[in-house]
């Protein structure tokens, strides 16, 4: 309550100064931290603060012709446009006009959803300066990863299409329309940089990857880490991305029943600030590699592997058994042989992991297992009617 008494008297103050020097725009302000408070209901003044509502300063509004739109507005769009960013602050204002270059000639409503991954330079003043009615900010706490990013944008985006890319100037927004044009025929595309303009340490290692990618799952595409994909909404409503997954979307949507397809894209050179990716790079990509291919085999059969494990297993502990046993008859010393400890071994380790994949099997039976996308019902159809 006194937290609530505190900012009603800054804001009433506010509202004096901005009445007296004229500023008619100090009702609206009052009003939109009212609308904060309501979805956030902090108990102390520094929480308040994460809000990042100025309650001292004046507040800086966009011109009238250009409002700016928050998370109040319910309006439906066609298409949305989600970028991550981290310390970008250089290319923020030209990505923006390249963008808007594009989408104003396009017939289509669009949102531009820049999700701020914590960065630490000025790239949230940068994008909050835009006076874009279109542009929707998420500002992290902290550095989460891309993939949470995207996560993040795929749950606020209302557009039909989805569109991501990089904020680093590489990925050209010219390549839209050629992304909405190749959505009638696929459900989501991914983006191919054939002649990618990196140093040959970022090149090499992706080429490599790429290849084993592709065989391990099965998705023909030549990209998986170009961030520069297209998807209808339906696909991004049944993907759930965390960790380092963000790469390996077109995995997820193809075991998923999803068709993939892909579009060659112009790639540029990075012009300003570095790179965010690191050589430890490919060790997580790897990793997370097993990671999908573990969930997408096994995740509703967890028997098949832990049980298949152990049988092989336990079936060579007891073929090692056996034969000791059969020494052992035939007046064979076996008690001092490290053989009959690995027999025994194997077959004990062999049991733990076919009782592993029995847990599994029960923990798994024991949730909700519709674990499928119905893609029409006429049950439903008829309901309507």
């Amino acid at each position: 309550m006194n937290i609530l008494c505190w900012v009603i008297f800054k804001q009433l103050r506010l509202l004096i100064i901005h009445v007296i020097s004229g500023a008619v725009d100090g009702s609206i302000y009052i009003i939109d931290t009212f609308k904060r408070l309501e979805n956030a209901m902090y108990s102390t003044r520094d929480q308040f603060k994460n809000l990042e509502i100025d309650t001292i300063g004046s507040p800086t509004y966009f011109p009238t012709t250009c409002p700016v739109q928050n998370e109040y507005i319910s309006s439906k769009v066609d298409l949305s446009i989600i970028i991550p960013v981290y310390n970008e602050e250089e290319n923020i204002a030209e990505l923006y006009e390249r963008l808007c270059s594009i989408l104003s000639v396009m017939d289509k409503s669009y949102e531009i959803i820049f999700v701020d991954d914590g960065s630490t330079d000025n790239t949230f003043q940068e994008i909050k300066a835009i006076p874009d009615s279109n542009i929707r900010i998420i500002k992290f706490q902290r550095n989460y990863g891309k993939a949470a990013a995207l996560s993040c944008g795929f749950k606020k985006s209302k557009g039909d299409f989805v569109i991501t890319l990089d904020g680093d100037l590489q990925d050209d927004p010219k390549e839209i329309p050629r992304f909405l044009e190749k959505l009638k025929e696929f459900d989501m595309v991914s983006g191919w940089k054939v002649k990618r303009k990196d140093p040959i340490s970022k090149t090499f290692p992706s080429k490599c990857f790429n290849k084993l990618t592709r065989f391990i799952t099965g998705v023909k595409i030549n990209d998986f880490n170009c961030g520069y994909k297209a998807y209808n909404k339906y696909v991004i409503k049944n993907i759930n991305l965390y960790g380092e997954l963000h790469r390996y979307i077109p995995a997820l949507a193809y075991w998923k029943g999803y068709t993939v397809g892909e579009i060659e894209v112009e790639h540029h050179s990075r012009i300003h600030g570095k790179s965010k990716y690191g050589a430890g790079r490919l060790l997580k990509g790897f990793l997370d590699l097993i990671t999908v291919t573990f969930l997408m085999m096994y995740k509703k059969r967890p028997l098949h592997i832990f049980g298949g494990i152990g049988f092989l297993l336990g079936f060579s502990g007891v073929i090692i058994s056996l034969y000791l046993m059969v020494l052992w008859i035939m007046g064979v010393k076996i008690g001092d042989r490290p053989l009959l400890m690995l027999g025994i071994l194997l077959t004990v380790i062999g049991a733990q992991f076919i009782s592993l994949g029995l847990i599994g099997e029960l923990i798994t039976n024991s949730r909700n297992n519709d674990d499928y996308i119905i893609k029409y019902d006429s049950y439903e159809m008829e309901n309507a009617r």
